[in-house]
């Protein structure tokens, strides 16, 4: 017997401008998730940290920053409006 009682989930799938707008914005969302596992690297090894460590969290820090000035550059022609 399930006592979880779970509502239909809306038949609405995402148009190809939204799959093309998640595409765009993915190597965000990749450069995020590499500054994310660098940090927790360096937190999770607490005062062992090496300097390996911290270098790899300035340089996701850097990337995720230069991906941002490509994205925000983009020609506004190309861009699908939100």
């Amino acid at each position: 017997m399930t006592m979880i009682h779970l509502s239909p989930v809306g038949g609405d799938e995402p148009t190809a401008a939204e799959l093309a707008a998640i595409d765009a914005e993915w190597p965000l969302i990749e450069a995020e998730l590499d500054l994310l596992n660098a940090q927790i690297a360096v937190i999770s090894a607490g005062p062992e940290a090496s300097v390996l460590d911290t270098r790899r969290v300035r340089r996701a820090e850097r990337r995720v920053l230069h991906v941002t000035r490509q994205l925000a550059n983009r020609d506004p022609e190309t861009q699908d409006a939100a």
